[in-house]
């Protein structure tokens, strides 16, 4: 197998499969690899370009692939399944993995390391427990506005129903008040969750460079900046602002054809929670500009113009032009005018 200059490995949970060729593209293996034999199998290889699809525990194998000295590669799926030439098997996802892998256009997503992975599980975590908060909320809002009790919208209203549960409780029936009680219950023991994570991730920014100098940005604060210094390794590998907003899906989407080109709203490809966090952080800046009646500014022009969610998302789509420049350049964010 000395001969093997390109690997195509399928990833699994139990059982792997690899497609490697040599330098003129024949096939020279093609076999199945129990879970405890991978490692051996590359070790026996010399080095040689391995290529994975981006999917749950790439970026561990190829953290442990890249220490054996091959060159490892993650490639997005949808990128891949053009090259997969009939059916749905392994072998054949390998040897399209092998394929696409050498290709001079194709695009490959950075190899996280151990650090970037346990600060994006707090974010994920955070996401989580910010999305089971808000069930939680609209049940109690729900159940208790069948029992005539209702309250404003937003955190205040949330504090309000619950004053109102306790007060009322008595003219409550006994199972409605345990079932209330009990979401209440979750609701503080949430709450405590969050900002326990929430702590962590700010203590993640706090000793990351990346991510302070990207809080600088108007908009981005502590949980956006450590999200991205997280999820974007090395700006490097996009190039240039308009390249990585549209990794994001802050872009129009194009649907030309015969010389006649349209585009619609944004595509939404890419990274969901990050185009997330930087549509709120726009939302926010744009929030405070209508209501402290800021001087003119480019925010303040758009939002005569456009209504304030489309104002939102291109407000969002700069500050990732901003924040390529930021982590590109290796400075921070100063404002147009006193640099």
């Amino acid at each position: 197998m000395s001969d093997i200059v390109t690997i195509g490995l399928d990833l699994a949970k139990n059982v792997f499969q690899v497609h490697g060729v040599d330098d003129e593209g024949r096939a020279r293996v093609q076999r199945r690899l129990r879970r405890g034999e991978v490692l051996r199998f590359f070790e026996r290889l010399p080095a040689c370009l391995v290529g994975m699809e981006a999917c749950a525990t790439a970026h561990y194998w190829a953290r442990e692939i890249s220490a054996l000295g091959h060159t490892v590669k993650l490639l997005p799926p949808a990128y891949v399944k053009p090259y997969v030439k009939r059916g749905k098997t392994d072998a054949a996802d390998a040897e399209a993995i092998c394929e696409a892998v050498t290709r001079p256009t194709m695009r490959f997503v950075a190899i996280k390391t151990l650090d970037q992975q346990a600060a994006l599980m707090l974010h994920k975590t955070r996401d989580l427990l910010v999305r089971q908060r808000t069930m939680l909320v609209n049940a109690l809002r729900g159940h208790l506005a069948e029992l005539g009790i209702i309250a404003a919208k937003g955190p205040g209203g949330v504090k309000m129903v619950i004053t109102a549960l306790h007060e009322n409780q008595d003219h409550l029936p006994e199972s409605a008040r345990e079932a209330l009680h009990a979401i209440v219950d979750q609701l503080r023991r949430l709450e405590s969750e969050i900002d326990r994570v929430e702590a962590r991730i700010v203590n993640w920014h706090r000793n990351s460079d990346l991510s302070r100098r990207l809080a600088t940005i108007p908009g981005i604060g502590p949980i956006t900046a450590s999200a991205i210094a997280a999820a974007v390794p090395d700006g490097a590998q996009f190039r240039s602002g308009r390249q990585f907003a549209a990794w994001l899906g802050l872009t129009p989407k194009a649907h030309s054809s015969g010389g006649r080109e349209r585009k619609t709203g944004i595509s939404k490809q890419g990274d969901g929670y990050l185009r997330r966090l930087l549509v709120v952080g726009a939302t926010a800046v744009l929030r405070h500009v209508r209501r402290e009646g800021a001087a003119p500014s480019w925010a303040a022009e758009l939002l005569e113009r456009k209504p304030a969610k489309l104002a939102a998302v291109a407000m969002a789509n700069k500050n990732a032009r901003i924040v390529w420049a930021v982590m590109t350049r290796g400075t921070v964010y100063s404002t147009p005018g006193t640099a």
